[in-house]
């Protein structure tokens, strides 16, 4: 079975955001944690995560913390080169004087 990967090369889900609230409703409505866990093909940790990460969200809220996380991503990228840079740029000034 092949992991599904993101553009930035991180392990995406085969579950949108929708879904995933999707079922953590159907468990707060009075689902079975098995039941709906061999119904849609996932572990029951998997669904003890989703619900750790989304439980008590609504979808636009999910979907904004998708954003937030992709944003704090980059900026980690971002703030990785930049500390990258320095260091060689501390090397190359050391190396001359």
């Amino acid at each position: 079975m092949e992991i599904a990967k993101g553009d930035d090369g991180v392990k995406s889900s085969r579950f949108s955001e929708e879904q995933i609230i999707g079922i953590l409703k159907q468990s707060e409505a009075g689902a079975k944690t098995a039941d709906l866990c061999r119904q849609h093909g996932i572990s029951t940790a998997t669904f003890y995560a989703w619900r750790g990460k989304y439980g008590g969200m609504e979808v636009s809220e999910a979907k904004r913390l998708k954003q937030l996380e992709d944003e704090n991503s980059k900026l980690k990228r971002l703030v990785a080169e930049q500390a990258l840079d320095i260091t060689m740029l501390k090397d190359l000034v050391g190396k001359k004087w």
